[in-house]
């Protein structure tokens, strides 16, 4: 069993050499052979940094190196180690973590992901259940100990399973928690959708031509793949503009609830209706998603006919505002050499458009700009923002009062709910494919 020499890594900025300089000592006097760095970042922006410590844990003498990020890192990350710590945390909030895993993890054996679960009540019950929900999360490591607390001076007092290990068949008796036993240790939180009371807001009255302003705070429920569930408690809609039909937003109003309207405005889709009326030259590099490509957010002329077109879809099908994604090409690999200057007259003319058909407008993530473009927006559409860090960030849109819709994938309830209601944010966990199932805050 390898023995692993820890170092806390205080999310990048320890120094490098200090890091280097407890790997060294702990192999000098404990003759370690592998390396735990603590407290890792899981932002790609530092990737270069956790890169030049494993290339000095190696040369240390670590046959093993485990990066211990508590969430799904950047995939980035797992070049760089043998074993992912991708969740680290009580066992209220690991019951109620998202159950799927980033799709970029499927291209790893389970055994590269770990996790690390304490306060686990006590009994074999409990331990295998966690082993249970590791497996089904996609970790084949995990640790799960009793105590209120994880012990800092060390990653597990309990060893590892892996899921080569002999263990109890999944689906016989002995090898499969009953589903009495695991609705008594999930408590009621098992298949528990987080509401918003009944779903009603007191909407103040709009003059003739007034648009709505959505208020701090106010729930909201994001839906953008599947049949649309109309029956989710939430005052607020945001849900795909070209396949949600004018009688599904009608019967949403008619609920009392406010409603926007998904576009792509920064990227070019290969399955919208209207793919063909984008000029070949147009189009850049993907941003990452199936059949998407960065648009050439310079050329106006060309896209402000097609934004204008989409927009008028929104207006005429009954919805309320618009949420414009892949708002933010300048800092991303778009195949252009954009500027921010171009990034910030493109979101302008955005909300232009939007406002002239009397909807208002959500500034989608595009955080370094949100001092010059609060203005100019109505509300803010953030994702992850507790997972890194940010959600500081989007506060000028609060002392605004305008609301910040916020979905964390990653990150259970447990991990940034109270910072979220301390800051008036409208948070979600969602699961990556934006479907139905939602966990709100309240």
């Amino acid at each position: 069993m390898p023995v692993l020499g820890y170092a806390d890594t205080d999310y990048g900025r320890r120094p490098h050499a200090a890091v280097v300089q407890d790997l060294l000592r702990h192999r000098d006097w404990y003759a370690t052979d592998g390396a735990f760095l603590d407290q890792a970042s899981a932002d790609p922006e530092l990737l270069p940094h956790y890169g030049r410590l494993a290339v000095a844990a190696r040369a240390a003498g670590a046959r093993t190196l485990v990066l211990n990020h508590g969430v799904h890192p950047h995939p980035g990350y797992a070049e760089l180690a043998d074993l992912l710590v991708t969740f680290e945390g009580p066992w209220d909030a690991y019951r109620d973590a998202a159950a799927e895993p980033p799709p970029w993890t499927a291209d790893h054996p389970a055994q590269r992901f770990c996790h690390l679960v304490y306060a686990v009540p006590p009994g074999a019950l409990a331990a295998r259940l966690a082993e249970e929900l590791a497996a089904e999360r996609g970790a084949g490591v995990h640790c799960a100990v009793p105590g209120a607390a994880r012990t800092r001076g060390g990653p597990c007092r309990t060893p590892w399973r892996r899921r080569d290990e002999k263990a109890p068949t999944p689906g016989t008796a002995a090898g499969r928690t009953a589903p009495a036993a695991r609705r008594r240790l999930y408590g009621d939180a098992a298949g528990r959708r987080g509401d918003d009371g009944d779903g009603t807001y007191p909407w103040p009255e709009q003059a003739p031509g007034e648009r709505w302003q959505p208020p701090p705070g106010v729930g909201w429920q994001w839906q953008l793949t599947g049949r649309l569930d109309t029956s989710v408690k939430a005052p607020v809609y945001d849900v795909d503009g070209f396949t949600t039909t004018k009688e599904q937003v009608a019967a949403l109003r008619k609920a009392g609830r406010k409603t926007i309207c998904y576009l792509s405005t920064g990227a070019w889709e290969d399955f919208r209706p209207d793919a063909d009326a984008f000029p070949k030259d147009l189009l850049g590099k993907g941003n990452g998603w199936t059949g998407e490509r960065w648009v050439d957010i310079r050329r106006v002329a060309e896209l402000e006919p097609l934004m204008a077109k989409r927009f008028d879809m929104c207006r005429d099908k009954g919805f309320d505002a618009v949420e414009p994604d892949n708002m933010d090409a300048y800092r991303n690999a778009s195949g252009f050499p954009l500027t921010a200057d171009d990034q910030l007259r493109y979101n302008r003319l955005i909300a232009k458009l939007a406002h002239d058909r009397g909807l208002a407008v959500g500034l989608k993530n595009d955080l370094d700009q949100i001092p010059e473009l609060v203005g100019d927006f109505d509300f803010a559409v953030n994702e992850q923002c507790a997972q890194y860090d940010e959600c500081e960030r989007l506060t000028p849109f609060i002392a605004a009062g305008k609301a910040v819709f916020h979905a964390e994938y990653e990150l259970p309830t447990g991990r940034f709910c109270d910072r979220a209601r301390e800051l008036k944010l409208s948070s979600l966990q969602k699961k990556y494919e934006l479907g139905p199932w939602r966990r709100a805050c309240g």
